[in-house]
């Protein structure tokens, strides 16, 4: 009898264009997601840890107190990333649901401060490897761009787990590009921009293969996430070298650069 319920309400859907996903295995949906987040929280351990974690955090030799509160408010993250990854884990899902709501206030906060932190560093003239301060300005801008695109849809749709669990992995997975642009390429032989490029797709890649052997097929939220995810990283270089971000980047130095 309730194969007999479900199939009327599957066709149902299928004919009002929601897309209609085979049933997943829990514990392996459970344990993949919680292993996502340990992934991701080693990666931005390593790419952090000389300069911030293993520097001590609070003590560590930062160029001025607002990176201090960059560290904080997205280290932050990365637990209530993690606790709520725990939370389902445990099956305390109301609880998750609770705690997501407050967890919410904290990706406009990260927005706002990114986006000061990096231009705070465009006017300390920063730069990335060989790039000139402007074009590593788009490293940050462009990065936090995609992730406030992520985010803002994870927000939306928080009623539709099966979206929203994949959105809030792929938009902390874009995050992580700052702390893999960190990583030691040099000593396998590659470029920051090269190594984290690979490593962020690894990543990606990582939940288009969950969705495929778990559905079947790639889930609407990962088609379109994970390729906006890989783009943001891969294209931000390049659009920083384009007169327009340039004369952009004019304008701050100018007008914003100074009083930051």
């Amino acid at each position: 009898m309730a194969t007999d319920a479900i199939q009327p309400n599957l066709k149902s859907r299928a004919r009002s264009g929601t897309p209609v996903y085979r049933p997943v295995n829990k514990t392996v949906e459970r344990a993949f997601f919680a292993g996502m987040a340990i992934l991701l929280w080693v990666v931005v351990y390593i790419g952090f840890a000389p300069t911030y974690y293993a520097a001590g955090m609070v003590r560590a030799p930062l160029p001025n107190n607002l990176l201090h509160v960059h560290g904080a408010i997205f280290t932050l993250w990365m637990v209530v990333y993690f606790a709520q990854t725990a939370l389902i884990s445990a099956r305390r899902v109301a609880w998750h649901r609770t705690f997501g709501t407050i967890a919410f206030c904290l990706p406009p906060i990260m927005i706002v401060v990114g986006v000061i932190a990096g231009i705070d560093a465009f006017g300390r003239g920063v730069k990335i490897g060989p790039l000139s301060p402007a074009t590593s300005l788009a490293i940050p801008l462009v990065g936090i761009a995609g992730f406030a695109v992520l985010i803002t849809a994870a927000w939306r749709t928080r009623r539709r787990p099966d979206a929203h669990k994949r959105l809030i992995l792929i938009a902390t997975t874009a995050l992580t590009q700052a702390a893999l642009g960190r990583f030691p390429w040099g000593k396998i032989g590659s470029t920051p921009a090269v190594g984290s490029a690979l490593a962020i797709g690894g990543l990606l890649l990582l939940v288009v293969a969950y969705d495929l052997v778990s559905l079947h097929r790639v889930h609407r939220s990962t088609m379109w996430g994970a390729p906006l995810a890989f783009v943001v990283a891969v294209l931000a270089v390049p659009i920083g070298m384009t007169p327009p971000w340039q004369a952009f980047a004019g304008l701050l130095a100018r007008y914003v650069a100074p009083y930051v």
